[in-house]
């Protein structure tokens, strides 16, 4: 019994939501009307979800960040720079260790912004600069409502359906509505504030709602014969070195670029993260038909093993010192404590 206590610590529950999302995609996938009508509430569920996004987006909180802006482009840097030079430097490993769909999947995923309430929550926990981590969350979604469809279309181009009607549709479905949360802000703020629970299930229904769609049209499609076990156990093996890759370096930068060790604990966890909330939604525009399916796949890969590690990290820096004085007792390494 207690093993599978400290398992569920490591599995998130919304990941396994998405899971038997899937297999419902896979078992009963929306075909016909169907299939139109869900295509119709998942474009409707999209633009609400922005919008939700832009109303809980709060300006005062990005401008009080605004001292630690040294923390903050790194992160973007980090987010969107050199992701992206990691995932077009992953093109080497077509077609022997992945497909061409698994790598624009792949390239997709490292144009994600960071997460937001992963990344604060191990903040806090491994007693790191919450502040900083709560504006470098808004930030990165601010941005990356811009920055990852224009690094998608601009990383995987045409090859990945890519127009410009479809940058239309991703400015009509997702910043249109995102710019008017913001400019409804001072109206919904309380709303949104007093219903915030019921409006988390908005949030989280949307998002199944994109997946079961892309999974449906993935196996209408028939996608999912072109890929095999042996390329999924790559494609984990690729993103696990990744999320190594991100998590060595941004702690080894913090500490070449002079942050005391309060500004590195949101340094590496916004820094190495990817937001699965702001991803998916992102991906059922850009992506047309099936192609949705493999897009999302490595990005849902890669946010259960974030989760995963960076719990164990949070934990393990939590017992540590806190506190720039940590630095002059903190023995060198990977970790950030």
């Amino acid at each position: 019994m207690s093993g599978v206590r400290r398992l569920s610590r490591f599995l998130d529950p919304y990941v396994l939501a998405l899971l038997g999302t899937v297999l419902l995609a896979a078992a009963l996938p929306a075909r016909g009307t169907a299939a139109e009508a869900v295509d119709a509430a998942t474009t409707g569920f999209i633009a609400l979800l922005f919008f939700l996004y832009g109303t809980r987006l709060s300006a005062r909180e990005a401008l009080d960040g605004l001292r630690h802006w040294r923390l903050h482009l790194t992160i973007l840097a980090t987010t969107f720079a050199l992701f992206p030079l990691f995932g077009l430097a992953a093109r080497g490993l077509v077609p022997w260790l992945l497909t061409e769909e698994l790598h624009h999947g792949l390239l997709f995923l490292c144009v994600v912004p960071s997460t937001v309430q992963s990344s604060i929550a191990f903040t806090a926990l491994a007693r790191g600069n919450v502040a900083a981590a709560i504006a470098a969350g808004s930030f990165s979604s601010l941005a990356g409502v811009l920055l990852t469809p224009l690094l998608a279309a601009a990383l995987i181009g045409s090859s990945g359906g890519f127009s410009a009607d479809t940058l239309l549709g991703v400015g009509g479905q997702l910043l249109l509505p995102f710019l008017a949360g913001q400019a409804l802000r001072r109206w919904t703020a309380g709303f949104t504030g007093r219903h915030r629970r019921a409006l988390s299930l908005v949030d989280r229904g949307s998002i199944l709602l994109v997946v079961y769609a892309a999974f449906s049209a993935g196996v209408n499609a028939g996608v999912w014969g072109e890929i095999s076990w042996p390329r999924l156990v790559a494609l984990f093996g690729v993103e696990a070195a990744l999320l190594a890759a991100m998590l060595l370096l941004t702690c080894w930068g913090g500490r070449r670029l002079g942050f005391g060790r309060n500004d590195r604990v949101p340094l590496v966890f916004a820094g190495a993260n990817k937001s699965l909330a702001a991803g998916l939604p992102m991906a059922g525009v850009i992506f047309p038909g099936g192609q949705a399916a493999l897009a999302v796949l490595p990005l849902m890969l890669y946010h259960q093993l974030q989760l995963i590690v960076c719990a164990v990290l949070a934990r393990r820096w939590s017992q540590g010192p806190s506190g720039d004085a940590a630095d002059r007792v903190a023995p060198q390494g990977p970790a950030p404590a």
